[in-house]
């Protein structure tokens, strides 16, 4: 049966506290501004894309959604990237951020147009944290011995990214996505964050149980340090494609739209 635009809006709304589990904060954060906007970011071995399943259910909930197309060459242009979509928004903004993304979501979070934070299986560092010395003390991850280069360019490779990038879906949908994995190059990974956005912004992340791609339990220590609004759920690193009704969800929570 279709559902119309405020009985999808309603219904979505209605769901999101009750998947929510609140941890208490590092710092005290400012009163949450309403936001109608939504600036989402891609990480590696994808393009803008990715959130194609999230999209329609945000726009469905009211909200204008726009899907940064991250160069991936280096951290300062990937967040110049996400800061000039933030620079076009009319008023508080919901920056979102997938995997790698999440150190861009962290500095360009910064900007006085974002009103709140959603980290969807992503790094989180803190401001000049190196991130790579703070993954090491989890286990690797099977996702990491699937990465390949050429010259600077790196990909994952296929049977690494049907496997443990996105190991939840249809093989014939994985294959689609690996077919439009945009490389990334060496100069990102270098990298570090001078501020980390969510010591003085509302912040929300979504936990994939199931990931391989990033320790799951690394997750939930940047999630618990960042004091985030935090969700789990049982997803390969792409919830936000096998699982975009819960992604939506926390965004819309994260939105402050009324419940």
């Amino acid at each position: 049966m279709m559902m119309n635009r405020r009985t999808f809006s309603t219904a979505l709304l209605a769901g999101a506290s009750a998947s929510l589990v609140s941890t208490r904060g590092i710092a005290a954060t400012p009163p949450q501004a309403k936001a109608r906007n939504v600036v989402l970011v891609h990480g590696l071995f994808a393009d803008g894309s990715c959130w194609s399943e999230v999209i329609p259910r945000l726009q469905a909930a009211g909200l204008n959604v726009t899907s940064v197309q991250n160069p991936l060459t280096t951290l300062p242009e990937a967040v110049a990237s996400a800061q000039r979509v933030l620079d076009r928004q009319d008023g508080p903004t919901v920056l979102v951020g997938h995997s790698f993304s999440g150190m861009i979501v962290t500095e360009a979070g910064m900007h006085p147009n974002v009103s709140a934070l959603v980290y969807v299986a992503a790094r989180a560092p803190d401001a000049d944290e190196d991130y790579t010395a703070l993954a090491k003390t989890y286990p690797t991850p099977p996702a990491s011995a699937g990465i390949v280069f050429d010259g600077d360019e790196g990909r994952l490779s296929e049977e690494a990214f049907l496997r443990d990038f996105a190991g939840d879906l249809p093989e014939a949908r994985a294959r689609v996505l690996y077919a439009v994995q945009q490389p990334f190059h060496k100069a990102l990974l270098t990298g570090r964050t001078s501020h980390a956005a969510w010591r003085s912004k509302p912040s929300y992340y979504a936990v994939s149980t199931e990931d391989r791609t990033i320790n799951p339990d690394l997750e939930r220590f940047m999630a618990k340090r960042m004091g985030a609004t935090t969700i789990e759920v049982k997803a390969s690193h792409l919830a936000l494609i096998s699982q975009p009704d819960a992604i939506a969800r926390l965004i819309v929570d994260a939105a402050g739209q009324p419940k």
